[in-house]
């Protein structure tokens, strides 16, 4: 669900309290020896009417966790299990993060406001329940490169610095640490179902299917009438169909898509070892602990689907199979739906049909991989079919550009966000405690957004700011 653009009023909606008798466990953020901003998204806080706030109160909020009025009054560390590659791990929940607050933006939808590194909890397990600073840098990063390619993605809302060192095995140790804190639609994973689904909690299932659909409302489905469970479900496979072909067209590659790192609301969240493609390849990895290419690029949407699999089958503790597995059975057809409908709005082409689209993807593809180029010089290169040549020029021949006039579409190179200049930036900051790379690639990428019109949103499902229904 795309973010609302306008403004709003400070509205605490703490809903989830309702399932704080089993959800979560209260937890109290650690206490830092430091607290130095280092980002403050404002665009955002002005969507949730936070934007009114000093710094020394965004750091009371963001940094000592005082709680915000009227809101939850300690904070939430949740609880689920998942499958991590594939094996089921009862052993999981918020290890480093908790939710912190929830409220209300300018077109009335909920949203949360959810940590990383604010201290161990319950379910920490060995971890110092802490991040790096680089590694909440790589989440500003990732979530602004997302957002602008149209990824209904969590958003970087704060990051402050913690003065603690921390030892990590794959990075130089020590390193510097920090909090960070996501705006996002829901924190609600698969693994919170996997896990009532585990212990045989009906209505605790029961009522997190209802909070689910009041909370994150979608398109009704007639055959799904009367049954809330599967009524969910077709609501989850229509996003996260949505959101593998989002990550496709824009060469991204998550890394670690294991259920517990798959929310409801259809958002993409968790950063951890992403990539974007450096070139067109399938087999394309992120992360080095990933042998067997399970979470590689080209098998993200088969991987999103077997998450959704597991998802049904916990939802068999309210509903017979086949309701269910015709949820399923719909998600090969709207990812197909929805690659085209992206592929085309990146290339700022008119869609044309389905058959005809799908065939210049595969065009498009081929020319990727002869060339050697990936997905963000492509489709900046041939932005409404201009440049292209030989059988790309014949594919694109019938298509009718969209009107671009931004500026943007004249620079010399597209953005893009290839490992070098992720390194580039972190060692900026690392070495001389530069930030300017940083908030310049942070007002470059808004730019690129800008020049984007509004990413197509699920099928059947409502872009409110817009109006519309796709």
């Amino acid at each position: 669900m795309p973010f609302s653009s306008q403004v709003a009023t400070y509205r605490p909606a703490p809903g989830i309290l309702s399932l704080s008798d089993w959800i979560g466990d209260p937890v109290r953020a650690a206490d830092f020896p430091q607290a130095t901003l280092r980002f403050r998204n404002y665009r955002a806080a002005a969507q949730v009417g936070l934007d009114t706030l000093d710094d020394a109160q965004w750091t009371t909020h963001f940094a000592r966790f005082e709680a915000l009025p009227r809101n939850l009054p300690q904070p939430l560390a949740l609880r689920y299990h998942g499958h991590q590659f594939r094996h089921y791990n009862p052993d999981l929940g918020d290890g480093r993060g908790f939710l912190f607050a929830q409220l209300r933006d300018g077109e009335d939808r909920q949203l949360d406001l959810g940590t990383k590194g604010s201290g161990q909890t319950p379910w920490s397990r060995q971890g110092d329940g802490r991040l790096t600073l680089k590694g909440a840098v790589r989440e500003i990063l990732a979530t602004e490169m997302l957002e602008a390619l149209g990824v209904d993605t969590s958003r970087t809302f704060s990051v402050i610095e913690t003065g603690e060192e921390l030892w990590r095995g794959d990075e130089p140790s020590p390193t510097r640490s920090a909090v960070l804190v996501r705006l996002s639609h829901g924190h609600v994973r698969f693994g919170t179902f996997q896990r009532l689904a585990q212990i045989d909690a009906d209505h605790e299932m029961r009522q997190l299917v209802d909070y689910c659909l009041a909370t994150f409302p979608g398109p009704d489905r007639a055959e799904a009438a009367g049954n809330p469970a599967a009524l969910l479900l077709n609501q989850v496979i229509e996003r996260m169909a949505d959101l593998a072909a989002s990550y496709m067209v824009a060469g991204f590659v998550h890394g670690v898509l294991n259920t517990d790192n798959m929310n409801v609301s259809g958002e993409s969240f968790d950063y951890g070892p992403w990539r974007w493609l450096p070139m067109w390849d399938p087999s394309f990895t992120a992360a080095y602990f990933d042998h067997s290419g399970l979470y590689a690029y080209g098998r993200q949407p088969e991987a999103i689907h077997w998450n959704c699999g597991q998802l049904a089958v916990a939802l068999r503790t309210l509903s017979e199979a086949p309701p269910l597995v015709a949820a399923l059975e719909r998600f090969p057809e709207l990812y197909r739906r929805a690659m085209t409908r992206r592929w085309c709005w990146r290339l700022g082409v008119e869609p044309r049909g389905l058959d005809e689209d799908g065939a210049l993807i595969a065009v498009c593809e081929v020319a990727m991989r002869e060339s050697g180029t990936g997905p963000d010089a492509f489709f900046f290169a041939h932005r409404g079919g201009r440049r292209a040549s030989g059988p790309l020029a014949e594919a694109l021949a019938p298509y009718v550009a969209v009107a671009d006039s931004h500026p943007y579409w004249s620079d010399p190179a597209a953005q893009s966000m290839l490992l070098d200049e992720v390194e580039a930036i972190w060692s900026a900051i690392d070495t001389a405690d530069d930030w300017a790379p940083l908030h310049a690639k942070v007002a470059a990428l808004r730019r690129m957004g800008g020049a984007l019109s509004p990413a197509p949103v699920p099928e059947g499902h409502v872009a409110k700011s817009k109006g519309l229904r796709i």
